[in-house]
């Protein structure tokens, strides 16, 4: 039924329109990613974009609406699922839908300055008009081996007005410094935060936790939360 409702409501091109948020959502496809773990991250996404939590906070923005697309990043960056705009449950089913079945085109080792100038640069290409804009950045770790450096793309994404959240894998448990990594190198804007996922067994709920805030646009008041470099 899903992908039945993928092709309906993703064959029309997405047109210019309001939406409330932009929102980049950048996975890790990197060499430590395995092809079992990219399934779940998607499948994971796809079941949070659709909780009924996170459909209520759609709908209770001022437009009733975002727009969302999925990118896995590595070496090179590839665009799973294209501008979406959710305003419904049917439009959050495609959106899961068309995460589950394109084929892994992101591989080698981390270039994650790289990803986030992506990240702004589908958010200022596409025909979309919003409130906000944000990236959702999501991995195991923090080294970066081409491209720019985190922090001077981090630096040029804050300053086009564009806030980085991030969702940190720990898979080395609550002592793992991922965290503080993320904090220090990758979040940065008003109000960007960055919550943990403590391995699978975290990551859907972690995820919906994010989702849930960042289409609120409510800050995280707890230890994870850090302020814009």
């Amino acid at each position: 039924m899903r992908k039945l409702i993928a092709l309906l409501l993703l064959a029309t091109p997405l047109q210019a329109q309001e939406v409330d948020l932009e929102l980049v959502l950048l996975a890790d496809a990197s060499g430590s990613i395995t092809q079992d773990e990219i399934d779940f991250q998607r499948e994971s996404t796809a079941t949070a974009i659709t909780d009924p939590a996170v459909l209520e906070a759609i709908q209770n923005t001022l437009t009733g609406s975002i727009a969302v697309t999925y990118v896995e990043w590595a070496a090179n960056q590839a665009t799973v699922v294209d501008w979406t705009v959710i305003d419904s449950p049917e439009t959050a089913e495609a959106f899961a839908a068309a995460l589950l079945g394109p084929p892994r085109l992101a591989t080698g080792r981390n270039a994650i300055g790289n990803a986030l100038l992506e990240g702004r640069r589908l958010i200022e290409a596409n025909d979309i008009q919003s409130l906000r804009q944000v990236i959702d950045f999501s991995g195991d770790s923090t080294g970066n081996f081409s491209g720019v450096g985190i922090e001077e793309a981090r630096d040029e994404v804050v300053a086009a007005g564009i806030v980085i959240n991030g969702l940190p894998i720990l898979d080395g448990g609550p002592d793992d410094p991922l965290l503080q990594e993320y904090q220090a190198r990758i979040i940065g804007g008003p109000g960007a935060f960055a919550i943990p996922a403590l391995g699978r067994q975290d990551f859907v709920s972690a995820l919906r936790r994010k989702l849930i805030l960042e289409i609120a646009g409510t800050p995280l008041g707890s230890a994870t939360a850090t302020s814009a470099p």
